[in-house]
């Protein structure tokens, strides 16, 4: 009688009350794992490569996550796992919270962000799994459209919302903002001296605020020579980089002999192609003789009024404000500062437009924050939001009758593993694989390498973008256009089916990337160009990601569709891991406007597969094979 009773009532409970939490809940650590934990790491002074390659290995689990997909089945239920699954996301967010701060906070962020994605990829099994058995068939095909909307939702949260948040925390943990007046007149001085920093007192109680030596920082418009420009930046770019105030990526992995340490993989096989690389297609500076004159420089000190507190870093953005751009800042653009820096000065260098003559001035803001502790405070909330979840779900989801533990734990394990078979043995699988690996060839290095890009510094070819501007920019519209795309994709294969679209939906996923190509190399300041660029970009990729779907879903119809469709999106993933991993690599070494060519370059390869695969032209039209999948 109480089976009864539970597996009936649950069947009147309004799916409203549960696909979209459910599906917003999915969403959400997978956003987190590839995209949040991209910037996080950026913020937090991690380097491109290391980005790339160690954040690139995270999708593995999304990769073989088929692999285990019968323990979902064969232990517990569904509703089971969902519960449990979101109890432990919570866990692991909370884990990146409590590990940020710590001196090898790298590492140990790392290791939660591992728990993070196997638990997020078996959530989303249990989750897909429970939707075609809370769901009749009609109400599976009305509510397919909801949850994508609200996965869609999830993406905005994290890649806009979430990273606004932090944003937020970046400045509001901070000391107070800092302003530095540059003025520009023929009549200064034409020497350039380093400012006279007074010492601090030892106070440690006392709040702290940053001081500026001199207040105003004056340029002559007299020119100077090259020569005497590149000592004065080497001065300042030394002793901000020995002091801490800036990490200099190069030099970590020096030896005290100055070599270069790594592994057998390093010095034979990635060692040797960087130096091929990056004589071939590096960023060359052009040689400029000495006695070449150029704009004028000046130099302005910064240091903190007292000692912080320890493990206490403070980060100071400084960006142009308003004024004239013919004042620029060629040093000192993020600077950290510690117990160990703080009774030193930082060094700022700021230089005129060696064509200008008159007087002018510009005002370049500093803002500063407690990175960490900003980011710490941001995952606190999404790990407290998880355990909402799990205690929201443990009441609300329903209990279907059909949800319950298998009782024949051999004959699954065999089915499975004939199912899995049955996937390789077609005749087409070399084709089909490569049409999965290659579609998104250029995609899965964009991916990566977009928000550094935007927050880099555009003295080494970024936007120089803060993270408030990337969520903003990138994460809401950028998101919002991804998904205008994949609805017109949508429509548009529904009404003419795959094959006819196929061709513009490839080219659309790919030469968009033109965009990135553009900013790269013109580096615009309008911060609506460089975000109407991203939303093109991100629309196209919706509208030819709606190829890929579709060509999944055919690849998949037959017996074992759920199975098959779940190894495609393993290979799915694959296709983003390996190339994502060496994008920061590679990206290091060319520099960001070479990268960007690259990716264009990747293009071909991917299309390669779209001249041969055979595709029913029926298929996609008029919903009614979509709605069969």
């Amino acid at each position: 009688m109480t089976n009864n009773t539970t597996s009936s009532a649950p069947k009147q409970r309004n799916p409203w009350a549960w696909i979209p939490s459910l599906y917003f809940a999915e969403g959400i650590p997978y956003v987190v794992v590839m995209t949040v934990s991209v910037i996080m790491f950026k913020r937090l002074g991690i380097s491109n490569a290391d980005i790339a390659l160690y954040t690139g290995w995270l999708y593995l689990p999304w990769v073989i996550k088929p692999l285990w997909s019968p323990i979902v089945d064969l232990l517990k239920t569904k509703r089971w796992w969902i519960i449990i699954m979101q109890l432990i996301i919570g866990a692991a967010l909370g884990g990146i919270a409590l590990a940020i701060p710590l001196p090898a906070f790298f590492k140990v962020t790392l290791i939660f962000m591992w728990l993070l994605a196997f638990s997020s990829a078996t959530h989303d099994i249990a989750a897909d799994g429970f939707y075609m058995l809370g769901l009749n068939e009609h109400q599976q095909a009305y509510f397919v459209g909801i949850r994508s909307t609200f996965y869609r939702i999830a993406m905005i949260t994290g890649q806009g919302l979430l990273i606004i948040l932090a944003g937020f925390f970046e400045t509001s943990t901070g000391l107070p903002p800092v302003e530095i007046n540059a003025l520009a007149n023929p009549s200064f001085s034409k020497e350039i001296r380093l400012p006279d920093v007074p010492q601090n007192s030892e106070s440690i109680t006392e709040e702290s605020y940053f001081v500026v030596f001199p207040e105003k920082a004056e340029l002559s418009t007299q020119n100077i020579a090259s020569s005497q420009l590149d000592s004065i930046r080497k001065v300042v770019s030394i002793h901000n980089q020995e002091n801490g105030f800036v990490i200099n990526q190069s030099a970590q992995s020096k030896n005290r002999n100055g070599k270069i340490e790594g592994s057998w993989w390093s010095e034979h096989v990635s060692g040797p192609l960087r130096e091929f690389l990056y004589y071939n297609f590096g960023v060359k500076k052009p040689v400029i003789a000495g006695n070449t004159l150029t704009g004028n420089v000046s130099v302005v000190a910064i240091k903190l009024s007292s000692k912080p507190e320890e493990n206490k870093e403070m980060v100071l953005n400084l960006k142009f404000r308003n004024g004239d751009k013919s004042i620029g800042l060629l040093e000192g653009e993020r600077l950290t500062f510690n117990s160990l820096n703080y009774d030193k000065p930082a060094y700022v260098l700021f230089q005129c437009d060696p064509k200008l003559t008159r007087p002018t001035e510009a005002v370049f803001k500093g803002t500063s924050g407690n990175i960490h502790l900003a980011w710490s405070i941001t995952f606190i909330i999404l790990a407290g939001m998880f355990i909402l979840f799990s205690v929201y779900h443990r009441f609300i989801l329903p209990h279907p009758a059909t949800d319950k533990q298998a009782a024949e734990h051999q004959n699954l394990f065999k089915e499975f593993f004939m199912t899995f078979g049955s996937f390789f043995k077609r005749k087409d699988i070399g084709l089909i694989l490569s049409f999965l690996l290659l579609y998104r060839l250029g995609e899965s290095q964009i991916v990566k390498m977009a928000s550094p890009f935007m927050l880099d510094p555009r003295n080494i070819g970024g936007l120089g973008l803060t993270t408030g501007d990337v969520g903003l920019l990138y994460g809401t519209f950028g998101i919002l256009a991804l998904t205008a795309g994949g609805i017109l994709g949508g429509i548009a294969a529904s009404r003419k089916g795959l094959k006819y679209w196929l061709w513009w939906m490839a080219l659309a996923i790919n030469l968009p990337h033109l965009a990135y190509v553009y900013l790269a190399y013109v580096q615009p300041e309008n911060q609506l160009i460089i975000g109407l660029c991203a939303a093109i970009e991100q629309f196209s990729y919706g509208f030819g990601f709606t190829a890929y779907m579709l060509f999944m879903i055919y690849i998949s119809e037959g017996k074992h569709k759920t199975a098959h469709f779940a190894i495609a999106t393993g290979f799915m993933a694959l296709g983003m891991m390996i190339p994502g991993m060496f994008s920061g690599w590679l990206q290091e070494i060319i520099g960001y406007q070479h990268f960007f060519v690259w990716v264009m370059l990747c293009m071909i390869p991917g299309l390669i597969p779209v001249f041969f695969v055979k595709i029913n032209p029926e298929f996609g039209i008029k919903k009614k094979e979509t709605e069969q999948s």
